[in-house]
């Protein structure tokens, strides 16, 4: 991935806050890479390399910087400038806890070893092993200058079944153990959550607008499941066989966000982090965005009511799918009532350590007898379900599709499903950046005049021109019904 030195070289002067994780500064003669806001005396110019992500500086033989912890930079938006079948593998190999040999990782994608190495060799300049344990390594310094937990838990949170293998990986790229970077932490901010939880932090590129995705979010919480209130999210989640609950507040003086988890022993928490990253858009390229968006007139006006536009995702992408299915045709509110009623009647319920009773959206699993009767929906609605549930378990529904077209053409070969809800999965589920749900009304609203509604044809045409982030704005057009926009 090409870089303008240009460009890094004045951010990184500047220390300006909007490139923060799009690249890193390598100084040759510290053999140190940092972030482009570390406070430490910018080296001179002919001592430095540019590398466009952690993986690389690490891989070229560069020790990350104790004072800025690139461990702490948002993540990288130049994975989404790679090849499909890349961004394909860095999706699976970030959905498992543990590392997957290069073998059965290219088996998954339905290519050779051989060209998946070539692959990352050529977009990335590093080799998957690479890219895995640099991300795995930046993620347990976190957790060892952040949190109280053991270093053989941090170990297995971040993946490393082998205390040994995670001595010898941190190691090697942090030039000094894990036990020393403990110790060098009692001055910092260690100490977790308190006995029964854990604290993370998760970094965000400013400008960022915590209260307009809570809004979002707090529309369509799920009972039980989900609550919004004073500026907090909170949820409960399993994951990896662990159920526990979560509570997300931002800190937008330190531009990141709070995360307190609580749960059974472990929490899987390298896999949790990559939920919340992509639950509340926390790595979107906003400046190629709005760069992008900003040429339409009606999107223009939006972005500079909410600049830094972020895309809500989703948890997980099964349990977002069944309420997008439930909610065709209906209203936001009344489809989550009914999904309410659904993890009322089939998701596990479990009570937490202050008492609180907490219930988990069902599982594909326990969907597979679901008859989904006396809930409030037609016949032929609670058929679709059915037949979504059986074509998640039998794999002909594959939540690792990373191609929208292929996607959508999955999805609507099932019975009772259109291209409005298999876009809107792709959209929020999904977190496919070129979403766009055209036949939605309140995009058809947004986007007419003199009172009349757009024509989803016009509707596509338009949106031509912002590609490849559709779905950005189609969230802007919905913000401008409610701002009250006359388009």
């Amino acid at each position: 991935m090409q870089l303008d030195h240009s460009i890094c070289s004045s951010a990184r002067l500047a220390r300006d806050r909007r490139f923060d994780g799009r690249f890193f500064t390598a100084v040759k003669t510290t053999r140190i890479f940092c972030r482009p806001i570390c406070p430490a005396r910018p080296p001179l110019e002919r001592n430095v390399t540019y590398y466009a992500t952690a993986a690389e500086a690490a891989n070229a033989g560069y020790r990350p910087c104790l004072r800025c912890r690139p461990d702490a930079a948002p993540g990288s938006p130049a994975w989404g400038l790679v090849s499909t079948t890349v961004q394909r593998a860095l999706k699976l190999m970030r959905s498992e806890r543990e590392a997957q040999s290069i073998e059965t990782l290219a088996d998954r994608l339905g290519v050779s070893s051989r060209y998946l190495r070539q692959l990352f060799a050529e977009h990335l300049g590093v080799s998957p092993l690479a890219v895995w344990q640099a991300e795995r390594a930046l993620f347990a310094f976190g957790l060892l200058r952040d949190t109280g937990l053991p270093v053989s838990q941090i170990a297995y949170e971040s993946g490393f079944n082998s205390l040994r293998r995670f001595n010898g990986v941190f190691k090697h790229i942090y030039r000094r153990t894990p036990s020393d970077v403990r110790r060098e932490s009692v001055e910092g901010e260690a100490g977790g959550a308190g006995a029964s939880g854990t604290r993370l932090y998760l970094h965000y590129r400013p400008p960022f607008h915590w209260r307009e995705l809570l809004a979002f979010f707090r529309a369509r919480a799920l009972a039980g499941v989900e609550q919004v209130e004073d500026e907090v999210y909170r949820r409960s989640f399993v994951l990896d066989g662990v159920r526990g609950v979560l509570r997300v507040r931002d800190q937008g003086s330190k531009n990141r966000l709070v995360v307190e988890v609580s749960g059974e022993g472990g929490a899987a928490l390298y896999l949790l982090n990559q939920r919340l990253r992509r639950l509340f858009d926390l790595d979107a390229d906003t400046a190629e965005i709005t760069a992008q968006l900003a040429a339409d007139p009606l999107l223009a006006r939006e972005l500079a009511r909410t600049p830094g536009v972020r895309l809500p995702g989703a948890w997980d992408p099964f349990e977002y799918a069944m309420r997008a299915i439930l909610g065709q045709q209906i209203s936001v509110a009344a489809a989550t009532t009914i999904a309410g009623r659904v993890v009322a009647r089939y998701g596990e319920s479990f009570v937490d350590d202050s008492g609180e009773e907490h219930r988990l959206f069902p599982a594909p699993q326990q969907l597979a007898d679901a008859d989904f009767d006396g809930l409030g929906l037609t016949r032929a609605r609670a058929q679709t379900l059915r037949e979504f549930v059986a074509a998640t378990l039998d794999g002909r529904v594959n939540f690792a599709e990373t191609e929208l077209a292929d996607w959508c053409a999955r999805v609507t070969a099932l019975p009772g499903i259109g291209d409005w809800t298999a876009q809107y999965i792709a959209m929020r589920g999904l977190s496919m950046p070129d979403a766009f749900p055209a036949s939605d009304l309140g995009i058809l609203q947004a986007l007419g005049k003199n009172g009349e509604k757009a024509k989803p044809t016009q509707a596509l045409a338009r949106a031509e021109n912002w590609r490849p982030w559709r779905a950005y704005g189609a969230l802007l057009l919905w913000q401008s019904l409610k701002n009250g926009e006359d388009q």
